[in-house]
């Protein structure tokens, strides 16, 4: 075990959540995990940051039924930055280990992955059963912590000089968009459309997105996100609540035959619908927001066969 545990006290201050759709409780005396206590592979981080991510809020309310195989209470999060400050005994030699004692770093959603099954292997990991079983905020205790427990070989690495409370929201938000926009394969010069574009994950997509050179079609709401899409570099803007035809404002805005690719940001099922209209042939749609309920897709077979989307 490579650690101080002297200077690691024995309880901590913590947001925890006791029973669904119930407010969270701020308890000062919740246990922190004793170095001696961590499994191989594992580390326990201080935390500095937390960020607070709408999943968290879904989570809590039991919108994606993650009530069938969590267990209560348990501590919600999934943003956090911190420095390690205790690795597990049997933990492989800090030479051959991603991280040290003293490093600083930064826990997302999966906790976890084998990074050797079919799924890992294939650049997946997100599908990984390790990684759907130790879920930070779900399935083991989050980042709404002082000291959380994580992996070696999953914890991100953060620079000193980046700002705790800016790395916080990329390693969920961040994260999420930036693969979305790769899994598009879009490449410079073309047009991706970004429903939920003003919000947390859509204007650091934006930001992305304009840094590979793609051209934004940014779509959502409001006079403040136009004006914050506009001055990230998206080049069209189509207000939902004001088009009279969302599909047609997005396809005449995209040279008048649609974008290559759609990322839809929002968790509602009719941008979903939409995107699959106003792609043009042979399109990418990514989806990344996450509707509650048994929402569907509703658009013809014959739509997807002849726009070849996939």
């Amino acid at each position: 075990m490579s650690s101080n545990e002297t200077n690691i006290p024995k309880t901590q201050r913590a947001v925890v959540m006791s029973r669904f759709k119930q407010p969270l409780e701020v308890k000062n005396d919740f246990p922190v995990t004793k170095p001696s206590d961590l499994k191989p592979g594992q580390c326990l981080v201080k935390l500095e940051y937390s960020g607070c991510c709408h999943s968290d809020v879904h989570i809590r309310d039991n919108d994606w039924s993650t009530g069938a195989f969590m267990s209560l209470p348990t501590v919600g999060g999934h943003e956090g930055v911190g420095k390690v400050v205790a690795i597990a005994e049997g933990t492989l030699s800090v030479g051959a280990n991603p991280v040290k004692v003293g490093d600083r770093v930064g826990l997302k959603w999966f906790g976890n992955a084998c990074l050797r099954c079919e799924m890992c292997r294939m650049g997946w990991e997100t599908c990984c059963p390790v990684a759907r079983a130790s879920t930070h905020g779900c399935l083991i205790h989050g980042t709404f912590q002082e000291y959380a427990v994580s992996y070696t070989d999953y914890v991100t690495p953060i620079p000193d000089n980046l700002d705790g409370a800016e790395a916080a929201p990329l390693l969920c938000a961040g994260l999420t968009i930036y693969r979305a926009l790769k899994e598009t394969k879009a490449k410079a010069g073309q047009w991706v459309a970004i429903t939920g574009a003003g919000g947390g994950l859509g204007h650091l997509g934006v930001q992305f997105a304009v840094v590979q050179g793609l051209r934004v079609i940014a779509i959502d709401t409001g006079a403040e996100k136009k004006e914050l899409c506009m001055k990230l570099g998206a080049e069209r803007w189509v207000d939902f609540k004001e088009t009279k035809d969302l599909v047609q404002d997005v396809i005449q805005a995209a040279d008048g035959v649609g974008p290559h690719a759609a990322v839809v940001a929002v968790g509602h099922p009719q941008p979903f619908n939409s995107a699959l209209r106003y792609l043009r042939t042979t399109g990418t749609l990514v989806a990344v927001g996450m509707p509650t309920g048994d929402s569907t897709l509703n658009v013809p077979i014959g739509l997807l066969i002849s726009k070849v989307i996939v």
